[in-house]
């Protein structure tokens, strides 16, 4: 088959790793003919141009700017992103005939584009549902279903229904984003829907206890402290003014050490909580290589994850692979509505509390500190490989359309 991928971000060399990029290799080397439409934002200064890359065909399409970018900016570029990647497949895969289009949210304005791939060439379609938009904008304050922001808010749910609409298959992230999706969609056929997480190339980053010092001496970790991390985007859904405040309080615990890793349109808030927080508990970096972060992770004890206590959708971090790839166990902080927290609990990979009580998360960091894990280590790496790998992933999607194609 003739495979499309279309995605806003902009996508590094098809060889490296990534949840996008893992699953196209696997369509590759299952003998697919991949093509992927992605983004050169403004700011990068480069044309629209087509290349090949290790038996992929990747087309680069300059947009606007998206990332740390302004509300407005990049609610203008989320909007004539459709214009600038039908003018592009126009161009340059004119000769190409697509049989299926594999597209993941954000944005829910990928629709003009899969309904012209799907009526020039009778395409079928797969949705990967990353995010709930524009619910998940409204949980956390972002976007208002009433007043003047509301008319926003129904323009992208009109937009939001016609995406499930005009998709022939919709991959959840887990059972919860399922039962949430058909509840509040009740117009979609069950059949339509199923759980496709976020998947990766199962590679063992777990490093040795000889390697593990020489990363922590690196960054200054204490070697007989347990290393805490946060890695990642630094955003309104992460809930950063609830974070700072269990950072303080956990900052006073024996035996605790916290590193936050990453960048977003918050950072700033934790910047300034940084210069006065205790620097021998905790310590801040903005951004690291892929490499350099993967590697520091495994020398790291857990891994955090934060969600606003507001969210009513089931959000699923993609940042949990990470930490299991290293083989690191994980503290879950969230709102009560997403499933991530009975995954690592059942699966015995690590801890949940509520994003709700810096007390709770305290007391949660404090019987970490005071036992070993080494049990918990094993299974994050084993659930990693059993239920994320991103050959599971690919014929979860390929089996609707082999079956489509045999009759059978």
């Amino acid at each position: 088959m003739n495979v499309l991928f279309v995605s806003i971000s902009s996508l590094p060399h098809v060889n490296e790793h990534g949840i996008s990029l893992d699953l196209l290799r696997e369509f590759r080397k299952n003998g697919h003919k991949v093509f992927i439409v992605c983004a050169i934002e403004k700011r990068d200064n480069k044309d629209t141009h087509l290349s090949e890359e290790d038996g992929c065909a990747i087309l680069r399409v300059r947009i606007g700017n998206n990332k740390r970018a302004g509300l407005l900016e990049k609610g203008l570029t989320t909007v004539l992103l459709p214009r600038y990647y039908i003018a592009a497949i126009k161009k340059y895969y004119s000769g190409v005939q697509f049989d299926l289009v594999l597209y993941p949210t954000p944005p829910v304005t990928h629709v003009k584009t899969v309904e012209f791939v799907k009526k020039r060439d009778g395409a079928k379609s797969y949705l990967l549902l990353k995010d709930i938009f524009p619910q998940n904008a409204v949980d956390i304050g972002m976007m208002s279903k009433t007043g003047i922001k509301g008319i926003l808010y129904r323009h992208f749910r009109r937009t939001e229904k016609k995406l499930y609409r005009i998709s022939d298959h919709i991959g959840c992230m887990s059972e919860a984003n399922v039962s949430y999706l058909l509840a509040h969609n009740p117009e979609i056929d069950p059949e339509k829907a199923e759980v496709c997480p976020n998947s990766i190339e199962i590679v063992d980053k777990r490093v040795n206890e000889e390697t593990k010092k020489a990363i922590r001496a690196k960054y200054g970790i204490p070697p007989d402290q347990t290393a805490f991390i946060y890695g990642g985007n630094l955003g309104k859904p992460q809930g950063i003014p609830f974070l700072i405040e269990c950072l303080k309080k956990a900052s006073q615990i024996d035996g605790a050490f916290f590193l936050i890793v990453g960048d977003g349109n918050e950072y700033g808030r934790l910047e300034e909580y940084a210069k006065t927080a205790k620097q021998d508990r905790v310590k801040l970096i903005k951004r690291l290589p892929k490499d350099e972060y993967d590697a520091l992770v495994a020398a790291c004890d857990t891994g955090l994850i934060f969600l606003d206590h507001r969210f009513t959708i089931p959000n699923f971090p993609s940042r949990l692979l990470g930490y299991l790839q290293a083989g690191i166990p994980v503290l879950a902080c969230t709102d009560p509505h997403t499933d991530l927290g009975e995954k690592i609990t059942e699966g015995g990979f690590g801890w949940w509390c509520e994003s709700n009580s810096s007390d709770v998360f305290c007391e949660t960091v404090s019987r970490i500190c005071g036992g070993e894990h080494a049990e918990m280590r094993e299974n994050a790496f084993a659930y990693l490989a059993a239920h994320y790998a991103a050959g599971t992933s690919y014929q979860t999607i390929i089996k609707h359309f082999e079956t489509e194609r045999t009759g059978c």
